[in-house]
């Protein structure tokens, strides 16, 4: 096992050298900046997450009371407008104690300020949604009530945050699989035409030159997320006056999830690579290649999808499916991680992933010594 990995860390050396220092790799560095529309579409679609998991204010009233608010809402909505919105304003019956009521409720994710016999509770982030329902107690009476508001604290990062972050997630490991694993479709073309592969199968394993060009390109991949992450934090920092990250609030913590995050997008680079490697292997020609390029981005776009329906419900049907399916597990295991899941569950999934990787690598290493190197005469690992 350890000569193994040995020969793959070479094979992995090589092609890592043979990659980056070339004049074309600064164009591969900078080819982001032509992707700038995906990362719009992405940033919009977690925008629609954070928009669908926006806090609302809450009306306890009883039913004699009903319809007048409900008037005096509606009128008032369309007076203050502006942007951004007054909030989501629901109402609930009144009860008994309706304090006690009141502030079961901003205990809650979701709810920012209530009201009720002429009070106002709102949270310290609601002060803007208490004010709101001020001004719709004062409309509904028609006089201005003696509205106390206080105001209760809750901790930073709710559900909301939460499942944007995992949205998030699950987002950046598309985006960076994209662009970076489905370049491995193409890796054994060129040595396959000028014979280098049989070369290298005749001194060593197949199976260990399909992992270290996979490793290869992944020390490839790290070093370009390396760049750009660096150039977006000094962007953030700069513009930001210093980086504040609670609005991320992970439910595993900062440094646990940065840790699990890398961790699945190793193991995403790898497998998804592993499956495009094995699949352009089969290629002769580059025309077969590009043939070959849309069933491996609509693969890509599968995974992400199937992941991304399961981010804000890890528990439901599609979560489980997305964090079981080996090739979508990274996807929906970091959005996990942001959400927040058992610790063995992180620990028996990248133990799958890992097992995964090395079933996918020894099957398309055994397909491509069969359908290719066998057929065209070569000679067999």
């Amino acid at each position: 096992m350890r000569r193994f990995l040995a020969q793959a860390l070479v094979i992995a050396r090589r092609d890592f050298g043979a990659i980056v220092l070339t004049p074309t790799f600064l164009i591969f560095l900078l080819a982001p900046l032509f992707m700038l529309s995906v990362a719009t579409i992405g940033s919009l679609g977690a925008m629609h997450v954070v928009e669908d998991g926006r806090e609302r204010a809450v009306v306890l009233t009883g039913p004699d009371e009903l319809p007048r608010l409900r008037k005096a809402e509606q009128r008032l909505r369309g007076i203050v407008g502006g942007d951004p919105a007054p909030p989501q304003v629901s109402f609930e019956a009144r009860e008994r104690d309706a304090a006690r009521q009141a502030r079961d409720l901003l205990s809650r994710d979701g709810v920012s300020a209530v009201l009720f016999d002429g009070r106002v509770l709102h949270t310290e982030r609601g002060a803007r949604d208490g004010d709101y329902l001020a001004l719709l107690g004062a409309a509904a009476s028609g006089t201005q009530p003696a509205i106390k508001a206080l105001s209760i604290a809750r901790p930073e990062g709710g559900a909301h945050a939460r499942n944007a972050t995992a949205f998030g997630a699950v987002f950046l490991l598309f985006f960076l699989s994209l662009l970076l694993a489905s370049q491995a479709i193409g890796m054994l073309a060129e040595e396959r035409n000028n014979k280098v592969i049989e070369i290298l199968a005749a001194a060593v394993p197949l199976e260990a030159v399909f992992l270290g060009k996979l490793i290869g390109m992944l020390g490839v991949a790290l070093l370009f997320s390396a760049f750009w992450g660096g150039i977006a934090g000094t962007a953030a920092a700069l513009h930001l006056g210093g980086l504040s990250f609670e609005a991320i609030a992970p439910a595993t913590g900062l440094a646990s999830f940065a840790v699990l995050f890398l961790c699945y997008f190793m193991l995403c680079f790898l497998l998804l690579g592993a499956v495009f490697l094995g699949v352009g292997a089969q290629a002769g020609t580059m025309r077969e290649i590009q043939m070959m390029s849309l069933p491996v981005t609509i693969f890509q776009v599968s995974m992400f999808a199937l992941a991304s329906a399961g981010a804000s419900a890890p528990d439901s049907t599609v979560g489980v499916i997305a964090a079981v399916f080996p090739f979508s597990s990274p996807f929906a295991m970091a959005g996990r991680a942001a959400t927040g899941v058992p610790a063995w569950q992180h620990v028996v999934a990248l133990a799958w992933q890992l097992l995964w990787l090395g079933i996918t690598v020894t099957i398309a290493a055994r397909l491509f010594r069969r359908g290719v190197l066998k057929s065209g005469g070569g000679r067999r690992a």
